[in-house]
């Protein structure tokens, strides 16, 4: 894709790769998502028609680069993703009217573009027992940082941008005000997900303990700095499971589905989108005593011997209704 005019050189970028440059008129993208575009740029689309005029990115184009892609064994849903970022890039030409200049009617039946099943997709997750199991092998700060994600279904990201600040009383309440990505603080990935998070008494129990004499991020290094998520990928592997951090956001989902929480107390716990419906429904979700209720039937869905401040402690598991 030469020339790419809407491709341009990043400074940030150590690697000096290229990255998207959206039209200024679009909403600002998250850093992760530019991390995507920036590893389908390098990894497939460069490589395989970066020599190509925009002009000359067509259906027949598109398609071959489809199947090469196929044939390498890509997923479909990673497919998807990069073909996507080709529509972007040839979208973002635009002349001084913000007409685009080679505009495209894209035909996917012809380019080939995989259906993704969602039911097919790997979704690894935890079991109570493997859940138990990562939290009785791992040092105290990490345990502590699994509950969460296992106990809340917080993002990574927003984990790691906690600090002893964002608590409630008692730390029955979180607010989720940030997220962090390459050690750096961002707004969270939606508005959405700007929220409050009700959090069951054992795990609350367990905070109060370990942000007793804490200050600034909660799960920092010893100079301040917030955890590396994949520093913390390789502790969770060293259990012997080899998931993400999303079996434990998996995880939290189907607790509270099991306990038959109200779905929209669980969008708002784990950052969705919102619909009409649950806009409408907003007060209740403002009610603190509704929401402490539900929170309280819910439960954890697990339990854990943790040892903290040299006390063993034995946190029950909350059971579902």
């Amino acid at each position: 894709m030469r020339p790419l005019p809407r491709l341009l050189p990043s400074n940030n970028n150590q690697s000096g790769g290229w990255i998207y440059s959206p039209p200024v008129h679009a909403s600002p993208s998250s850093p992760p998502r530019i991390a995507g575009w920036r590893q389908a740029l390098h990894a497939w689309l460069l490589p395989n028609i970066g020599v190509k005029l925009l002009a000359e990115v067509s259906n027949g184009v598109l398609r071959e680069l489809v199947g090469k892609m196929t044939a390498a064994g890509l997923s479909p849903k990673t497919i998807v993703n990069y073909t996507q970022v080709v529509k972007l890039v040839v979208g973002s030409a635009v002349n001084e009217n913000g007409d685009q200049i080679y505009p495209r009617v894209w035909n996917h039946d012809f380019v080939g573009v995989p259906i993704v099943d969602k039911n097919k997709q790997h979704r690894p997750t935890l079991t109570q027992t493997e859940l138990e199991e990562v939290l009785t092998s791992v040092k105290d700060r990490y345990r502590v940082l699994f509950a969460l994600l296992a106990g809340t279904g917080l993002r990574i990201g927003e984990a790691l941008g906690l600090k002893t600040t964002d608590f409630g009383p008692e730390c029955r309440i979180l607010h989720v005000n940030r997220s962090v990505w390459h050690g750096r603080e961002q707004s969270p990935k939606t508005s959405n997900a700007i929220r409050v998070v009700d959090i069951p008494e054992p795990l609350a129990w367990m905070l109060r303990e370990f942000v007793a004499d804490k200050q600034g991020y909660l799960f920092a290094t010893a100079n301040g700095t917030p955890f590396q998520p994949r520093n913390v990928l390789r502790v969770l592997h060293a259990t012997g499971k080899r998931v993400g951090f999303h079996a434990f956001r998996r995880f939290r989902t189907a607790v509270l589905r099991k306990a038959q929480i109200p779905e929209n107390l669980i969008g708002m716990w784990l950052g969705h989108g919102q619909n009409l419906t649950d806009r409408y429904a907003a007060q209740l979700r403002d009610d603190v005593a509704y929401r402490g209720e539900w929170c309280k039937r819910a439960g954890l869905g697990f339990s854990v011997v943790t040892l903290l401040h040299s006390k063993v402690v034995s946190i029950g598991e909350a059971k579902v209704a």
